[in-house]
């Protein structure tokens, strides 16, 4: 009994020290006075308590004789992590000098301080962003005929096209000293969030010159001559921007692009000038076919050696006039039906003089920093904002109509299956939200967002497609007829090409998100790899052994954590929120120390073959995006002030997110290379099982009611998209009719009662209501309502129909079009 005493309190000081993280010598003066105590009780026995002190005694003295621990034991682990560490091209290398490190590096750290984040007001709209909300964007919604563009017109309209130039749209990243409107991050959330809720193809439209593009690349690291000239017509849509970056044999591996420059002497406008010849073949360039200057990425050479000694330079950036000879660009491609403006650039041996450089010569080579430093932002806030915005938008409608719509009698909202679709929608909805204002928040608050803003692309454009999904299968035959009255079916046949956009989703999950994390965000990977290139030993020995053991202790720290907030369901920490959120706060400790040991395990396992094993790094890649997703949520209702309504939601976003971290988790534990590991993992990790569940029937339930009738918390979770029935909108039309369809539910319980007791008659509905009103059944205002509401709800769920000729109408010219490039390539 007493050795079972000892042991145990020799293991509690041994957990405690790690949960606490002691140092060194902390930890040898209590583990010696443990033993101590028992050795003066003389018990458990002596040569119990001799083999102890020597254990003691051969772990602790290396560890705390800082000389003997670095000749022993620092130098060997250096020698090898040397040999381990792998190969980083240039592409990964400029990847992770790029960017900043946020809340994201709390969550490697394995102790996230809950408090210090959600204190942390959100980003607000300042009074002129709102009225820009309210004014041009709202008019702008006003003007959109999505089937008149995507089916006849392939393109916007003019009055569309004279709009956005006319109210700065093309320049709200722009300052306003340039003649932009200076907007933040959350004010070009917003627009794009509204616009986008309506129309995918207007929404890149606007969002590709405010991203990576001419624009964000002048405000950093243009001259001044470049911003004097450029800015202000990028500003007022004198000037259109696309950037060509993606070329036919390099995509993801952007430096390996085939597309180059070669610097020589030529002539320009009559004189000899040293400039560049180009050769290059883009393709999927948004904007590209109505751009007038294209910001091109190209490897430049130098083989005669005119700018210095260098002859691959490498990855450099120009800003080209379209009509620059030899330039061909203009024609489209048609991405899934969607014609926002997309297609090739082509050019051969086109000369350029070095003024076109992006920043001048001082910035050749530098070309590939420069895109990486602003992508992080710019993939922050285009797809996640358009996600949301589209998002909310099938939202709104899909709950509107599964009140409206009707089965046997019932709204088709009220059956299970209708409502476990709904319940995802809302749940997938609110976590968007969160998420974009979250990354929108952060790249306002100076931060370059590159890990926030691979998880945000990632996350949001895979949970729409899911809603997406979802708001189709609810809609049924509605939802795949195309035409004037459809609302859905352009957004279906788009998810495709977001998942694919800004790095396609498979890459971005497998090798980005953890592959940059795992280093920039770790507190300690990154500076260990700095170390190694410390010239003098004697001081890289001694930096790397500092890191080193404060590595180990993290490590421990962290397996220790893990496996007691696992047992105590994360009562040790403090954490901040009321009676149901502090324990949503203590969750996300528990597995954010879960978490940040499995990043260590792994990267000890793998060392440098980590980036092969993609599908470890992927599950990882789940893990650290929704402990993201959950703390932008938890930010959120903070926020919102803890809305007591809106807790049905959070609790089923929240769910969903803790089940698929310890789905991920699993999948880690359960492909973990040393098989006879895989139990201390599931033991550390999962001390008491896997006891997470999906979020239940009963939640869903309640979710999904919220979703069937106008209240706060619908508006809430809608908040920020278009609504107005002026222009015969489908969301204004089916919020403008959904109380009406309320107001009728008792009334027309009435009437059916009445027909099936046989107090009223009739074949049609027509004939019925009629009898009813005639006969008392229904009041006039009563019947005059259900009339109303009756013809109301046909238009809604009526779909289109067309005789060839008028389909064939909108297909003329895109075969014409597809015809004529055929003959020209014959010719």
């Amino acid at each position: 009994m007493m050795f079972l005493a000892f042991a145990l309190a020799l293991v509690v000081t041994a957990t405690t020290a790690a949960f606490f993280k002691w140092r060194i010598p902390v930890w040898t003066g209590a583990m010696a006075g443990v033993l101590l105590l028992f050795t003066l009780s003389g018990q458990p026995g002596p040569l119990t308590l001799f083999l102890s002190w020597l254990a003691l005694a051969v772990v602790a003295v290396p560890l705390n004789h800082i000389p003997w621990r670095r000749e022993f034991l620092t130098h060997p682990i250096l020698q090898a992590f040397e040999k381990m560490m792998p190969q980083i091209s240039e592409t990964e290398r400029v990847a992770l000098d790029a960017g900043t490190v946020g809340f994201e590096g709390e969550l490697f750290s394995g102790n996230p301080n809950w408090d210090r984040f959600t204190r942390q007001p959100l980003g607000e709209l300042t009074v002129e962003e709102q009225a820009f909300l309210d004014g041009p964007v709202e008019a702008l919604c006003d003007m959109i005929d999505e089937w008149e563009t995507t089916h006849f017109r392939a393109n916007l309209s003019e009055e569309i096209w004279a709009h956005l130039k006319k109210h700065g749209f093309f320049g709200m990243i722009i300052p306003k000293a340039y003649g932009g409107l200076g907007f933040s991050a959350v004010a070009h959330r917003a627009v794009l969030q509204k616009v986008s809720g309506m129309s995918s193809t207007l929404g890149s439209v606007i969002a590709v010159p405010n991203s990576l593009g001419p624009a964000e690349l002048l405000m950093h690291y243009g001259r001044e001559d470049q911003k004097d000239h450029y800015l202000p017509r990028l500003a007022d849509g004198r000037e259109v921007p696309c950037f060509g970056l993606t070329s036919t044999t390099a995509g993801s591996d952007a430096t390996s692009i085939a597309d180059y420059g070669v610097v020589c002497r030529g002539q320009w406008q009559g004189k000899e000038t040293l400039g560049i010849r180009l050769t290059f073949e883009k393709r999927y360039i948004t904007l590209a076919p109505v751009a007038t200057v294209v910001g091109l990425a190209f490897r430049l050479y130098d083989p005669e050696a005119l700018l210095g000694d260098t002859e691959d330079i490498g990855i450099t950036l120009a800003l080209i006039p379209a009509d620059t000879p030899g330039v061909d660009i203009g024609r489209r491609h048609f991405p899934l039906n969607n014609p926002f403006p997309n297609g090739p650039i082509r050019g051969n041996d086109v000369f350029i003089p070095m003024d076109y450089l992006l920043g001048g010569e001082e910035h050749v080579g530098q070309g590939w920093r420069m895109l990486v430093e602003c992508l992080s932002v710019g993939r922050a806030i285009s797809l996640p904002s358009s996600a949301t915005g589209g998002a909310k938008t099938a939202a709104m409608v899909t709950g509107a109509y599964a009140r409206i719509r009707k089965q046997f009698n019932l709204p088709i909202g009220r059956f299970e299956g209708i409502e476990e679709a709904l319940a995802r929608i809302a749940g997938y909805t609110y976590a968007i939200s969160a998420l974009s204002r979250q990354t929108a928040t952060v790249v306002d608050a100076g931060e370059k967002p590159s890990v926030p803003g691979a998880i945000a692309k990632y996350q949001a454009t895979e949970m729409s497609r899911e809603i997406i999904k979802d708001a189709m299968d609810i809609h049924g035959g509605k939802g795949i007829i195309l035409g004037p009255k459809n609302y859905l079916g352009r957004a279906w046949q788009g998810a495709p090409i977001w998942i694919t956009v800004e790095g396609a989703n498979i890459l971005t999950r497998s090798m980005m998100i953890f592959g940059q994390g795992a280093i920039r965000c770790h507190p300690y990977v990154l500076k260990e790899m700095q170390a190694l290139e410390i010239p003098n030993d004697e001081e890289r020995l001694k930096t790397f052994d500092q890191l080193l053991f404060a590595h180990i202790g993290h490590s421990i720290s962290n397996a220790a954590r893990s496996f007691v907030l696992g047992l105590s369901f994360g009562g040790f920490v403090a954490v901040p929120g009321d009676r149901k959120t502090k324990a949503y706060y203590r969750k996300l400790s528990r597995y954010s120390a879960a978490f940040a040991f499995m990043a260590d395990i792994t990267m000890l396992t793998y060392g440098g073959k980590l980036k092969q094993k993609e599908k470890i790094s992927g599950r990882l890649a789940d893990i650290l995006g929704q402990l993201y997703i959950c703390a932008a949520m938890m930010r959120r209702f903070e926020h919102d002030n803890r809305p007591a309504a809106d807790q049905p939601i959070l609790a089923w976003a929240f769910h969903d997110a803790i089940y698929k971290i310890q789905h991920a988790m699993r999948g880690v534990i359960d492909n973990y290379p040393l098989r006879w590991a895989r139990p201390f993992l599931r033991f550390v990790v999962f001390p008491l099982g896997r006891i997470e569940r999906a979020p239940n029937d009963r939640l869903g339930h309640k979710v999904a009611q919220l979703m069937l009738s106008p209240s706060e918390t619908r508006s809430r979770l809608t908040r920020g998209i278009y609504r107005s029935d002026r222009t015969n909108q489908a969301v204004g039309v089916l919020e403008a009719l959904l109380p009406d369809v309320i107001a009728s539910e008792p009334i027309e319980r009435k009437m059916l009662k009445a027909l099936r007791l046989g107090d009223i008659s009739g074949y049609t509905f027509d004939e019925q209501l009629d009898d009813a009103r005639q006969k008392g059944v229904l009041t006039e205002q009563e019947a005059d309502l259900m009339a109303d509401v009756r013809q109301r709800s046909l238009d809604v769920v009526s779909v289109d129909d067309f005789d060839l000729a008028t389909l064939q109408a909108g297909l003329t010219r895109m075969g014409d079009a597809i015809r004529e490039g055929k003959s020209q390539e014959a010719a």
